[in-house]
């Protein structure tokens, strides 16, 4: 089954939106902002071009993307300036799905292959004006790249006898036929641009309606159906929901077999209140959307675990989770799994940089500079390396210990977050 994505796009320069390549007429002020937004509204992904002619511009362009990929949870794909290996390399390390190559320009060709070799063909795609450079580079761009981004009308008949690879068309066109005619093209996987694009734009909604025309937009399939659970005396199915990401409890409710179906169709969690005897899309009020992540049964199918983004407060109350109130209290409450105890070391080492101590060893760093941390952290590396050849194992627990606080000490200096890594990580498996 072939699902359909809305991408946003947002056109930088001079550190602000724009509202079009040929219109530098400011979209938006605050970038980071209107990304988190497109974000929040439900988008699927983020395209984004650097349309910054000088080079402190395109390097303050590329801070802004790293900025965005730390604020929002949907890829970005990001176009622009690319004229050398080491752009696409900043672009890439500044949290970007891929990096659009612009084909029209003759060093894309060069650029294309060396590029693919390096970082891998999923994280290249080019962008193309002209229907006829498909023909022309057919056979590079599906070597060496993932996806193609249309800037501009074409035969949209035409792509799928030309090409497998995935295609996004970008369009300034504001009629929402023309769009859904887009996303009715077999060979076309998503549409972004001036429609798309609007601030207004609940991206939701619009699946709705598309769906309603026989677009499938839903990325969700169910591999068991709603009759398959094993419900309560209410006819009810008890959802647990958790944060993807730090695996908190936020909250409990409840689906019937209409909620159900709503949440995998929308990717908005969604329940049955036993209160209003009615569905309920949570946040349609609040604004503190859940989006799915993950939707797990457990061994008797009589209960769901929901992993979700959160968007906001989960609680009612304001609160971050609605299990905040506790008890009963015990040894175990003090225990840290590794994010968790990470996580709130890293918190604290920020405090100590944001609000300095008196005597603290963490400030004595951060008063010597980045050259006396990572002195440190080669230090450090060394010790591991001695204390392995060792045959006391608590010699290595110690000092792998000390490693990973100075390097967490380098990474407040350095403005990266555990995040970050975390997702590093994540993307190379």
């Amino acid at each position: 089954m072939s699902y359909k994505t809305l991408n946003p796009c947002i056109l930088i320069y001079k550190g602000k939106a724009v509202n079009w390549f040929d219109d530098k007429n400011v979209f938006a002020d605050d970038v980071i902002g209107l990304a988190k937004h497109y974000n929040d509204m439900g988008a699927d992904e983020l395209i984004i071009f650097n349309l910054s002619d000088a080079d402190d511009e395109h390097e303050k362009a590329i801070d802004l993307i790293r900025k965005i990929n730390k604020t929002i949870e949907i890829p970005t794909v990001v176009g622009g300036n690319i004229r050398r290996i080491e752009d696409v390399k900043k672009i890439l390390f500044a949290g970007a799905k891929r990096a659009i190559l612009n084909f029209s320009k003759k060093e894309s060709l060069t650029l294309i292959i060396d590029a693919a070799d390096r970082f891998g063909k999923d994280k290249i795609a080019v962008s193309l004006k002209d229907f006829d450079e498909l023909f022309k580079h057919q056979n590079v761009i599906e070597k060496y790249s993932s996806e193609i981004i249309f800037m501009h009308r074409l035969d949209l008949n035409s792509i799928g006898y030309v090409t497998d690879t995935p295609s996004i068309v970008l369009t300034d066109s504001m009629d929402k036929e023309e769009i859904a005619k887009i996303l009715n093209s077999s060979a076309v996987k998503g549409v972004s641009g001036k429609y798309i694009s609007q601030r207004e734009m609940g991206y939701v909604a619009l699946k709705n309606v598309f769906e309603e025309q026989g677009i499938q937009m839903s990325s969700f399939e169910s591999s068991i159906e709603f009759s398959e659970f094993l419900l309560d005396s209410q006819g009810l199915l008890p959802v647990v929901v958790q944060d993807y990401k730090t695996n908190q409890v936020l909250m409990m409710a409840y689906m019937n077999a209409d909620a159900f179906e709503h949440t995998v169709r929308t990717g908005q969690m969604t329940y049955y209140s036993r209160s209003r005897k009615k569905r309920w899309v949570k946040g349609e009020t609040s604004g503190n959307y859940q989006y799915v992540k993950e939707l797990v049964v457990d061994c008797d199918k009589d209960s769901l675990l929901a992993k979700v983004e959160q968007i906001g407060p989960a609680c009612h109350t304001e609160n971050p989770t609605c299990f905040f109130q506790t008890i009963v209290s015990g040894e175990c409450a003090n225990e840290y799994n590794l994010h968790e105890a990470l996580e709130s070391i890293y918190n604290i080492i920020l405090d100590r940089k944001q609000n300095p101590r008196e005597g603290s060893y963490t400030n004595y760093l951060f008063e010597k500079g980045l050259d006396k941390i990572l002195k440190k952290i080669g230090e450090e590396s060394t010790e591991i390396v001695i204390a392995a050849k060792n045959p006391n194992p608590d010699e290595v627990k110690y000092e792998v210990a000390d490693l990973l606080y100075h390097t967490l000490v380098m990474m407040v200096e350095r403005g990266v977050t555990l995040d970050d890594i975390m997702k590093e990580l994540t993307d190379r498996m």
